[in-house]
C-alpha cells in the first residue's frame, strides 16, 4: 500500500469495515471522492462491484418487514415501521427517530421506502440489524452535540409531519415536535434556560395568538433563533429592521414586556 496519512489510513479502515472491500477497492473509491468516506461508500454501493451483497442483506431486512407484500411490494406501514424501530432500539417518542426518517427519507411518518431505506443504510454501511442499532445509537449521542445535523433532522421533520395536501403544519403537531427537539429529555437540545423559560414562553405566545398554522419559514427559523437566544438572550443581535419571520419579532417584544421591559429598551 502506497504511503497515506494516518486520517486517511483512517478512512481506508473504515470503508473496509463498512463495505468489506478491499484495500485498493477501498482506495480507488476514496481517491474518486476526495476522500470523504460517506461519498466514497455511497458511490461504491451504487456500483455494479459493490451493489450485490449489502443490497441483497438489506431487500431481506426490508422485505421481512413489509405491511401487504402483495399490494405494496416497496413500502413499509406504520405497523412494520414501529416493529422495525423496536428491533434497532430507536423509541417513537425521541428525536433519533426523526434521524433515522431523515436517513431513509421516509415520505411520512410511519412509512419507508425501499430506494430510501436501501440508500440510506448503503451510505451509512449498514447492512444488518446490528449495525443499525450502532448507528441509531450514534445519531443519538450526535443530534443535539453537532449542530448541522440536527438542522439537517430538524428542518426534514416540517415536510414529513404535514398533513397530506397540506402546506403549512398544524399547530399542535409542530407544538409537540418543538417540545422534542428543544428539551434534553428526548434527544434534543435544552432551550428553556435558567433565567427565561423559552420554549414555554413561545408556545404560549403561539398559543395567544389563535394556534395559527406554522409555514416552512417560520419554522426553520425558530431554530436558528434557539441558536441565537443561547449565545445572547438579551437580544443584543435582534433588529426590528432584521429579516425574521414576523411572528419572532412580536415574540421579542411580547418577551421584552414579559420581562417588564419596553421595546425601546430592546432597540
Amino acid at each position: 500500500m502506497p504511503p497515506y496519512s494516518s486520517a486517511q489510513k483512517q478512512q481506508i479502515a473504515q470503508f473496509i469495515n463498512f463495505t468489506q472491500a478491499k484495500d485498493a477497492v477501498a482506495t480507488k473509491f476514496l481517491r474518486a471522492a476526495r476522500w470523504d468516506v460517506e461519498q466514497a461508500i455511497d458511490a461504491y454501493f451504487q456500483s455494479p462491484q459493490g451493489a450485490g451483497g449489502a443490497t441483497s442483506a438489506l431487500n431481506k431486512i426490508f422485505d421481512s418487514y413489509r405491511d401487504a407484500p402483495d399490494e405494496n411490494p416497496d413500502s413499509i406501514g406504520i405497523e412494520g415501521a414501529m416493529k422495525y424501530l423496536g428491533d434497532i432500539q430507536v423509541q417513537l417518542d425521541e428525536v433519533a427517530c426523526l434521524g433515522i426518517a431523515e436517513l431513509l427519507q421516509s415520505p411520512s411518518m410511519g412509512e419507508f421506502t425501499r430506494d430510501g431505506f436501501l440508500n440510506g443504510w448503503r451510505r451509512v454501511g449498514c447492512d444488518a440489524l446490528d449495525k443499525m442499532v450502532a448507528h441509531a445509537a450514534t445519531l443519538r449521542a450526535q443530534i443535539p452535540s453537532q449542530p448541522d445535523l440536527f438542522r439537517r433532522v430538524y428542518r426534514y421533520t416540517f415536510p414529513l409531519c404535514r398533513m397530506q395536501g397540506q402546506r403549512n403544519l398544524q399547530f399542535d403537531i409542530a407544538a409537540e415536535q418543538w417540545r422534542l427537539f428543544f428539551t434534553p429529555d428526548n434527544g434534543g437540545v435544552e432551550w428553556n434556560s435558567a433565567t427565561t423559560p423559552w420554549l414555554d414562553w413561545w408556545i404560549e405566545f403561539l398559543e395567544e395568538r389563535g394556534k395559527r398554522p406554522i409555514n416552512k419559514d417560520l419554522w426553520e427559523q425558530v431554530e436558528v433563533f434557539m441558536r441565537r437566544t443561547q449565545e445572547d438572550e438579551e437580544f443584543g443581535w435582534w433588529s426590528a429592521d432584521g429579516a425574521w419571520p414576523g411572528a419572532l419579532d412580536d415574540f421579542v417584544v411580547w418577551v421584552q414586556k414579559k420581562r417588564g421591559k419596553t421595546e425601546m429598551e430592546v432597540e
